[in-house]
Formats: structure tokens, C-alpha cells, sequence
């Protein structure tokens, strides 16, 4: 087991894999880390040395990601909320915001736009 910002990740999974669990990080920001490091794509967390998976640790909490993220997240959506602004609404009435189909898709918008909400 290898432990990246304390959570432990099998050593025959793929680090751009376990990279990709954090909320906050997809694919792209994977492949630059990657590339910032000079690992290559398919290479497993367990054939990494130890001095590069600290680096790896230390970019990833210089980022913003997981409750920070979401904690910002909310906040924009709750400053939107409270200026009453058409996006606010959108969102505190739990439709889609960025101008999808209503008319006959609103459960696939809804899905799409799922967020946790501030009452």
C-alpha cells in the first residue's frame, strides 16, 4: 500500500487512476502532473520511488482540491443565491443552469446539475 495525501492506493493501480479519485482532479490535470514529473502514462503507484511520490504529495496539497473545493463551490453557488441572480435561482430551484432542454429532459438536467445545495 502506498499512501498519497493519506489515502492508501494498491500498488498495481495505475497513478494516473489514483490521481483521477480526488474530487477536483480529471484527467487533464493527471496527465500534467504526470508530465511535470516525467512518469510515464501506464506507470503503476508501486514502481515509483518514494522521493517522487513525496513530490506528487506536495503538488497535490499546494492545489485546491477535495473539501476545499467543495467549500468554495458552495460558496459561489450561495453568493450567486444571494445577489438573486438568474444562475442563483436556477440553482436554488434545482433546474439546469447552463441553458439545458427543460421542456422534456428536466430529470437528465437535474442529474446533470446535481450539486450539494445550501438551503
Amino acid at each position: 500500500m502506498v499512501f498519497i495525501l493519506g489515502i492508501n492506493f494498491p500498488e498495481t493501480r495505475l497513478l494516473k487512476k489514483s490521481l483521477e479519485t480526488f474530487y477536483g482532479i480529471g484527467v487533464q490535470h493527471s496527465s500534467r502532473i504526470l508530465a511535470k514529473h516525467s512518469i510515464f502514462p501506464a506507470a503503476r503507484v508501486g514502481d515509483l520511488p518514494t522521493k517522487t511520490i513525496l513530490a506528487i504529495d506536495a503538488e497535490l496539497s499546494s492545489m485546491k482540491i477535495e473539501n476545499e473545493l467543495r467549500k468554495e463551490m458552495r460558496s459561489n453557488i450561495a453568493r450567486l443565491r444571494d445577489m438573486g441572480t438568474y444562475r442563483g435561482r436556477r440553482h436554488a430551484m434545482g433546474y439546469p443552469v447552463r441553458g439545458q432542454r427543460t421542456r422534456s429532459q428536466i430529470l437528465t438536467a437535474r442529474k446533470l446539475n446535481r450539486t450539494d445545495r445550501v438551503g
